[in-house]
């Protein structure tokens, strides 16, 4: 198993913690280091990129059915289906400085899972909850896949507009319709690749 992690233990999600008061939801974009009003942006809905079956010869093509494909150049994640055929989903990955390549396995699946900051991350951003329940507003979204025994997740967003972006902390998000669809596929143990586009 090949793992190459550029980035520190403590950094874990990316542009958007959502969270709701009486008043106002906002959350927190990673580059501009403030938090921001949810107004102005699209907050659930569906992806601006759709998800499809396509015919499918990259890396790890003859990989065994199940098995996911992430290149986080193109931001497209393949859950390969076997006689050459993945289904292909837009994703948002990590930022400059944030990208990690590797080979690992979904090793939990979980729905509306809740969310832990890590203390780094609570003392970089101040107001951070010490945990978020899951939820509609919860920044992993409608269902997490946790990678190996990485801080990462291939998780779910209901900041569709992040779709195609590279603004995570290192997670691979695809909107909430979609991370549901690619759960409902995985298996715990499915192995994952992530790449760059031009990895072999």
């Amino acid at each position: 198993m090949r793992k190459l992690i550029t980035l520190g233990a403590s950094l874990l999600l990316g542009l958007a913690v959502a969270v709701t008061n009486a008043s106002a939801s906002k959350f927190f974009d990673m580059e501009s280091q403030t938090w921001k009003d949810v107004s102005g942006y699209a907050h659930g809905g569906k992806s601006p990129i759709k998800r499809k079956t396509v015919k499918y010869s990259g890396p790890f093509a003859k990989s065994p059915e199940g098995t996911i494909v992430i290149n986080t150049k193109e931001r497209r994640l393949y859950y390969i289906m076997g006689n050459g055929k993945a289904m292909k989903y837009g994703i948002g990955v990590g930022r400059p400085g944030f990208q990690w390549t590797g080979t690992h396995r979904v090793t939990r699946k979980a729905e509306w899972p809740g969310w832990t900051p890590p203390p780094a991350m609570r003392k970089r951003v101040p107001n951070l909850p010490s945990h978020m329940k899951g939820g509609p507003n919860n920044p992993l979204g409608a269902r997490a896949m946790y990678i190996g025994s990485t801080i990462y997740r291939i998780h779910g967003s209901n900041e569709p507009w992040s779709i195609g972006q590279a603004v995570s902390s290192g997670c691979i998000r695809l909107a909430n319709e979609d991370v549901i669809d690619l759960y409902e596929r995985v298996k715990v143990g499915a192995k994952v690749h992530v790449i760059q586009a031009n990895q072999k």
